[in-house]
């Protein structure tokens, strides 16, 4: 990563001045309401700050962090309380610190290490960008793809969806309900996988905030109405239709999301 683009996004974790001259994806993506963050100058809050950096690659394996005296004055933070955040991330296997040399991160990624949890490390904006890069192919699919059986079962859930306007639980449950028949009708075991692993990720406990913050009845409309949408351009088997639709869903999702943490 360029050294200036490295400092940009370290100044965005860290709510240096930089901060302002990033893309505004990107500082929504680092800022601290984004990344569900506590602000703070104690180890444990530079820690997970740190910790965030290292597992969304902002400092790749191998990299030099910067010295302490950087680091404190960036947080704010006395050197002794850098110390402790920097040997908590040594204990953890983050980094390694060689004497005289500095603090280099150790880390090659969340599926390497065996019993790590994916959902632990994914913001809920990084699970949107996830479901863009999966769910317009396959709703192309699933309008090639889904049987008239599919369909019935569709507009059954869809109905039960609309009767969900005042309460968010159910809706979010039926929601995952609706994207994951989408993948079942794709005829691909493989993007079915990978959709029981991003509903697997909603089950996690930050998204009852996200739910919390983003639903309001008119909202669930909103999202129902984009639901039907979608169906639509299934049954009359239009696969570009079908994306278009479920990107311009996907949208919105990602839309609310950054209105809930501008809030």
């Amino acid at each position: 990563m360029p050294s200036s683009l490295k400092r940009g996004l370290f100044n965005a974790l860290t709510g240096g001045a930089d901060s302002l001259e990033l893309p505004q994806r990107q500082s929504d993506i680092l800022g601290q309401d984004a990344l569900g963050l506590a602000p703070g100058r104690g180890a444990s809050a530079i820690t997970a700050r740190l910790r965030h950096a290292i597992e969304t690659g902002v400092y790749a394996d191998g990299d030099q962090l910067p010295p302490e005296r950087q680091l404190a004055t960036a947080f704010n933070a006395a050197r002794s309380t850098i110390r402790k955040a920097l040997n908590q991330l040594e204990e953890s296997g983050l980094v390694v610190r060689r004497v005289g040399s500095g603090t280099y991160v150790n880390y090659s990624g969340p599926l390497s290490e065996p019993g790590s949890d994916i959902a632990d490390l994914i913001s809920p904006l990084q699970l949107i960008d996830a479901r863009l890069a999966i769910e317009p192919f396959v709703a192309r699919l699933a309008a090639l793809h889904a049987t008239q059986r599919d369909l019935d079962s569709i507009q059954a859930l869809l109905d039960r969806l609309d009767e969900t306007r005042e309460d968010k639980e159910a809706f979010s449950r039926l929601d995952s309900e609706f994207h994951q028949h989408l993948a079942r009708c794709s005829r691909n075991p493989l993007l079915l996988h990978l959709y029981l692993q991003i509903n697997e990720v909603r089950t996690h406990a930050q998204w009852a905030a996200m739910r919390e913050a983003v639903l309001s009845p008119e909202q669930i409309d909103a999202y129902n109405a984009q639901h039907r949408a979608i169906f639509e351009a299934i049954c009359q088997r239009d696969p570009q239709a079908a994306a278009d639709r479920i990107r311009t869903h996907l949208d919105k999702a990602h839309k609310d999301l950054l209105g809930a943490h501008s809030a």
